[in-house]
């Protein structure tokens, strides 16, 4: 028996190494954005632009080599889209504090997450998530990421009178690109051609630098920049301000709830829950987003979170820790081929992204829909992730509608202490704010 099946009991999993690797690279090129755009975001702070993207690429490889081994789960990490705009524009530039104060609230926060995982608490929280809200979570999670992805291509565009809108496609060959990549995946996949997500991707890619809308680098190889301007950069100062403590428990509330909604949509819409819905191997996947989290403060970027995008991976039959393996590796190799990377526009990975919610959303026929006390609050989650643009407030209203109509409807018995406890906490956090 090899390394690789011992380590990662692929076999036992119904995959091949071939799979996972292919599932690890279609993972990483559907993240692969945050390599730019997290330092995009960080840089109005000041940060040096160059350092953040080796911050960027680091920070995910340790945070996915750690989910790899310590849970053998197929899940990427990396610095938290919704949580690096917090750092930057409300924290730093709202709030007028330093960018190293703000690192230090990021490295407090993963401290506090470790402290946590090792007393069972957050695995406690995770597994206490009844299973129908977990089906509603994880297709939540893919109407998200789909609408993510159809904003991507341009399908889906703001309208000021009606939120959203259809996209115009007269002259607009980003979003035909993306119609067409989205055609071509669909029929690979009902053929059930291994790395159909992959390939759809470099197919867009390539039509794009034939179409000369995306220019090829001048060099595939570059040197990596300097990590110095930013590495340990922590400042201390503030720990005795409430204002400090404040911008540490919306970290700590938003990644939390991310990670767990993430971990449970992910996990269970590819069968990695056991029979009751539990996570087996959810301690080690929290203590990787937190140790994370802990070395991404310290080389210089905000909080380091499990990725809704590793569905992509999971949808290309990714079921182990190789998949992450394999994305942490590409991390690491990112550093020396940005320009490669870089390459690859969004609307080539975009119909990845409408794929893949689509493939999430499937779950949702597991739902007893004759059980309203089970449907609504599923339904909830399911609705409210895309419109309020949050994985966290959709688990805070089908926790909360979970509880109240259980309790309403005489069903008390069914409430474990942790729900009933997470709902108080989210009443309370919404009456305050």
């Amino acid at each position: 028996m090899s390394f690789l099946e011992r380590q990662f009991k692929i076999t036992e999993a119904g995959s091949s190494i071939k799979t996972e690797i292919l599932a690890g690279i279609t993972t990483f090129v559907t993240m692969s954005y945050i390599i730019f755009v997290n330092p995009d975001i960080l840089s109005k702070t000041g940060m040096d632009f160059n350092a953040l993207v080796v911050a960027t690429c680091l920070s995910s490889a340790i945070a996915t080599f750690l989910m790899a081994f310590m849970a053998n789960y197929p899940i990427g990490l990396a610095p938290g889209m919704g949580l690096n705009a917090f750092f930057a524009f409300s924290v730093v530039l709202g709030m007028q504090i330093s960018w190293k104060v703000a690192l230090t609230a990021v490295f407090i926060e993963g401290i506090i997450f470790i402290l946590l995982t090792l007393t069972k608490l957050r695995e406690e929280i995770v597994n206490a998530i009844p299973k129908s809200l977990k089906i509603g979570i994880a297709g939540g999670i893919g109407v998200f990421i789909a609408f993510i992805g159809l904003q991507s291509a341009g399908i889906v565009v703001k309208n000021d009178a009606t939120l959203v809108a259809l996209g115009h496609f007269k002259n607009n060959l980003p979003a035909a690109l993306a119609l067409g990549g989205l055609l071509l995946m669909a029929v690979l996949q009902a053929y059930r051609v291994t790395g159909a997500l992959l390939i759809g991707i470099l197919a867009v890619t390539a039509a794009s630098v034939g179409l000369g809308m995306t220019q090829l680098p001048t060099t595939f190889v570059s040197q990596p920049p300097s990590l110095a301007p930013i590495f340990w950069k922590m400042d201390f100062s503030m720990l005795k301000s409430p204002d400090f403590w404040i911008i540490v428990f919306t970290f700590f509330f938003v990644d939390f709830f991310d990670t767990v909604g993430t971990l449970v949509g992910v996990c269970s819409r590819s069968g990695l829950c056991d029979e009751d819905g539990r996570l087996p191997n959810a301690k080690g996947a929290l203590m990787a987003d937190a140790i994370g989290t802990v070395a991404g403060a310290v080389l210089g970027t905000s909080t380091v979170t499990s990725y809704v995008e590793s569905a992509s991976g999971v949808a290309q039959g990714g079921r182990t820790g190789l998949s992450a393996l394999v994305t942490a590796i590409l991390f690491v190799a990112a550093i020396f081929f940005v320009p490669i990377v870089g390459m690859v526009p969004a609307y080539a990975t975009a119909p990845a992204l409408i794929l893949v919610g689509i493939y999430m959303m499937m779950g949702m026929q597991e739902l007893n829909f004759n059980e309203w006390t089970e449907l609504l609050p599923a339904l909830l989650a399911f609705i409210m992730m895309p419109l309020a643009y949050s994985i966290s407030v959709g688990i805070e209203f089908g926790i909360v509608s979970f509880v109240l109509i259980k309790a309403f409807t005489g069903k008390s018995k069914e409430i474990s202490p942790v729900m009933w406890l997470l709902a108080i906490l989210f009443i309370l956090k919404e009456a305050l704010a």
